[in-house]
């Protein structure tokens, strides 16, 4: 008989309970789990000293020791940030003072240490937050599994470079190397294995993740990785010429100098209501392109040396995953049937976009081709690419599966399966490709970004939409229902691997998920079944690979 379950009616009558971490005394709380056993939940723990006056757009501190108890029954600040998918710049919740996790834990005196697994949100380096009205433990925690999310500084205050030692950039990647160090430290006091943290994120967390994978300073913090659709080759992640794009910024707000320590003042005396809600282009192209805003965000930059500073991230994506990659760091990757939807949310004009297709085929070249070919070559990619995905026909709602279809390898399909690629050429490397195609009334990323009138015609799985299946929403799912048989297969894939580095070690779920190889290029089909199989996407795939080995060979694979 487990002990919890007598144990658990006392705690119940107890509410509160205390756990010591290295800063102080945390009072978190007992949690009722209506899928599961309750649970043990801390909040709003600080994880490293705000970065406010001179820290703002540095590297976090550490935390500082509190006395007495720290209320850990609330969540606090989330970053400053907007919503993402709609027209609204106004933050909903914000601070500078925003550097906080949150712990939920099975059980915190456990006979064996339980396998952790930390949660970076996603929201395109602008929204988002750790908070558990998006990210609550109720699915995973049925695993036994400790889950941590966490907050980190986004968009300028968290993602602006000037390239100098004031404002290196990369500041709320940081943020997170601050977040998994303190849990290395701390995760013991309640229940967890410090030598089992895997890692996962979906879309700008999935990319962050894929970051610490390569990253000298996140060595030995963690053992597995889940990159959920966004990895280090994709293209989104990486800000375009990042001093330009800040200095473009300051004159958007009023401030012309070439002076980069005048500029650096002047963005550390800006309030905050100053540094968020922006949107930078820098090429008239970009500006004409018919886009969403997050194809222009502030994001990772490789950084320069200065002095003994740590520096995150340096050099090439796709030679550091050949070469600087994490040893022996377990992977799984991957990304959702219909990724693409995303393209066209976040302000897009639908029927502009339709007409730019039509008319220019600048719209199909791909974002690296944007910035490293001339024009007369770009022209020649537009019509390629244009030709292969629509043939003869005219763009417009009754063939938007085949504009879809390129937005699905632009954005997130052709670059996870370029990192599975480098990494199985790694001797020593396991690593796991996935494709995500679950639909139920859990997906609702179209409907949530007012899409489900464009894409009525079938059902979809969209960027996001993975998400339900691992994180409960505010409606109540059935627990005999088909939704939740998905639910219960995928938080099964990833709590195994975080337990044993391998997501089907047995034969309960039905199929065996291969590891990726180069030779058959294997992967699972996530869907209401688990489907083994191999080469994704092949005809697309071949395709742009043709096109790159002739323009831009280094993006081959």
């Amino acid at each position: 008989m487990n002990i919890l379950n007598w144990i658990y009616p006392l705690f119940w009558k107890i509410i509160s309970v205390q756990v010591q971490v290295e800063e102080g005394i945390l009072e978190g709380e007992v949690v009722a789990n209506q899928y599961g056993n309750p649970f043990f939940s801390f909040k709003g723990i600080p994880y490293a000293e705000p970065p406010l006056g001179d820290l703002r757009f540095k590297a976090p501190e550490p935390k500082n020791p509190w006395k007495g108890v720290r209320n850990a029954k609330v969540h606090a600040s989330n970053c400053f940030h907007y919503e993402l998918f709609t027209n609204n710049t106004e933050p909903t919740i914000g601070s500078e003072d925003c550097l906080y996790l949150n712990v939920y834990t099975p059980n915190i005196v456990p006979v064996h240490p339980l396998p952790v697994m930390v949660w970076i949100h996603g929201g395109g380096f602008i929204s988002g937050s750790g908070d558990d009205n998006a990210y609550g433990p109720e699915y995973l925690i049925r695993k036994g599994v400790i889950l941590v999310t966490l907050n980190y500084r986004l968009e300028i205050l968290g993602f602006l470079s000037l390239d100098t030692e004031d404002i290196p950039g990369n500041a709320g990647m940081k943020d997170q190397v601050a977040a998994l160090r303190w849990v290395k430290r701390n995760i013991r006091k309640f229940g967890g294995d410090p030598d089992n943290i895997t890692i996962f994120g979906e879309s700008a967390g999935g990319a962050s993740v894929s970051f610490h994978v390569v990253s000298p300073m996140t060595k030995g913090l963690f053992k597995r990785a889940i990159m959920q659709s966004g990895t280090v080759t994709g293209w989104l992640p990486h800000t375009f010429r990042p001093r330009e794009k800040a200095i473009r910024l300051a004159q958007d707000l009023g401030f012309y100098s070439n002076d980069l320590k005048e500029i650096y003042k002047f963005f550390i005396n800006q309030p905050v209501e100053n540094l968020y809600g922006k949107e930078v282009r820098l090429s008239y192209a970009a500006s004409s392109k018919e886009s969403p805003n997050f194809m222009n965000l502030f994001a990772l930059v490789s950084e320069t040396q200065f002095g003994d500073k740590e520096r995150y991230y340096y050099g090439d994506a796709y030679d550091l995953v050949r070469n600087g990659m994490h040893e022996g760091v377990q992977i799984i990757n991957g990304y959702t049937e219909d990724e693409g939807i995303i393209y066209f949310s976040a302000g897009v004009d639908v029927e502009r976009l339709f007409d730019q297709a039509n008319k220019f085929v600048e719209l199909f070249v791909p974002l690296p081709f944007t910035r490293e070919t001339p024009l007369t070559a770009q022209m020649e990619i537009g019509r390629r690419f244009r030709e292969f995905y629509l043939k003869n026909d005219t763009a417009s709602k009754d063939n938007l599966d085949d504009l879809l279809r390129y937005f699905n390898m632009e954005l997130f399909s052709f670059s996870a399966v370029s990192m599975q690629k480098l990494v199985a050429k790694r001797v020593g490397d396991r690593s796991y490709l996935y494709k995500f195609t679950c639909k139920s009334e859990l997906n609702m990323f179209s409907s949530a970004t007012g899409l489900d009138g464009l894409f009525n015609y079938r059902p979809v799985t969209a960027h996001a939409d993975d998400l339900g299946y691992l994180f409960p929403s505010s409606t109540t799912i059935d627990m005999k229902s088909n939704a939740f048989k998905m639910i219960d297969q995928l938080t099964t894939l990833w709590t195994n691997f975080a337990k044993y580095g391998d997501p089907t070690p047995d034969d309960s779920l039905g199929a065996k998920w291969l590891p990726f190889t180069s030779t058959n290029q294997e992967y699972l089909d996530i869907g209401e079944i688990l489907v083994p199989k191999t080469f994704p996407d092949k005809e697309e795939i071949d395709f742009w690979e043709s096109v790159f080995q002739e323009y831009l060979p280094q993006y081959v694979p």
